[in-house]
C-alpha cells in the first residue's frame, strides 16, 4: 500500500501523551509538512506557532479550558508541544486553508511515530485580549483567527483501532 494512504488510514487522535518533548528536528519536519498544505489560490495565508515553552503551553491550556468551561482540565491531554494554526482574518478561505495545514501536521506527526490531536477553541483564545497579547509578544501583528491547535507528543497509550467506516457515504455518478 502507498505510504501516504497507509498513514491516512492508520492515523488516530491521541488523548494521552508522555511528558517528553519531541525532538526539534521532528517538530521542524511536522511544521514543514504544514507549510506545504494546499491553499486557496496559492495564497499561503496561514501562520504556524510552535509552543514548546512549558509556561506558555500551560497558559494557553488554561485559556482553552476556560473557553470550554472546565478550568481544571488540560485540553491538550498532557502533550508537551502545541502547534497553533492561524488564518488571516480578511481571507475568506482561512478556515479551509488552516484545516488543510492541520491535516498535514497530524499526518506528519503520525509518519514520525508521534501522536497528535486537533483541539478547537483557538478562535476564542486569540479573539481575547490575553490571546492578542500573546500574539503581540511573539511578534505577530495584524488580524489573525485561531483555526486550531495540534497537540503533539509521544503516545502514552496504544494506537486506537479505527471505527468501522459508515455505509452510504460515497455516491458514484458514472
Amino acid at each position: 500500500m502507498n505510504e501516504i494512504i497507509k498513514a491516512i488510514k492508520e492515523r488516530r487522535s491521541i488523548r494521552k501523551f508522555k511528558a517528553e518533548l519531541p525532538s526539534k528536528p521532528d517538530l521542524e519536519q511536522i511544521v514543514e509538512a504544514g507549510l506545504y498544505a494546499a491553499s486557496a489560490m496559492g495564497k499561503q495565508s496561514t501562520k504556524i506557532i510552535v509552543i514548546t515553552d512549558k509556561n506558555l503551553r500551560d497558559k494557553i491550556s488554561k485559556m482553552n479550558a476556560q473557553v470550554m468551561g472546565k478550568d481544571s482540565v488540560d485540553p491538550f491531554y498532557g502533550a508537551p508541544a502545541i502547534i497553533i494554526v492561524l488564518g488571516q482574518k480578511d481571507w475568506a478561505n482561512r478556515v479551509y486553508d488552516g484545516s488543510l495545514v492541520m491535516g498535514n501536521l497530524m499526518l506528519a506527526a503520525h509518519a514520525l511515530g508521534l501522536g497528535s490531536v486537533w483541539i478547537h477553541r483557538a478562535r476564542e483564545e486569540f479573539e481575547s485580549d490575553e490571546g492578542k497579547e500573546i500574539l503581540k509578544s511573539l511578534g505577530i501583528e495584524g488580524d489573525w483567527e485561531g483555526i486550531g491547535h495540534c497537540a503533539v507528543g509521544y503516545m502514552d497509550c496504544e494506537l486506537p483501532k479505527p471505527a468501522p467506516r459508515k455505509e452510504d457515504r460515497v455516491v458514484w455518478a458514472e
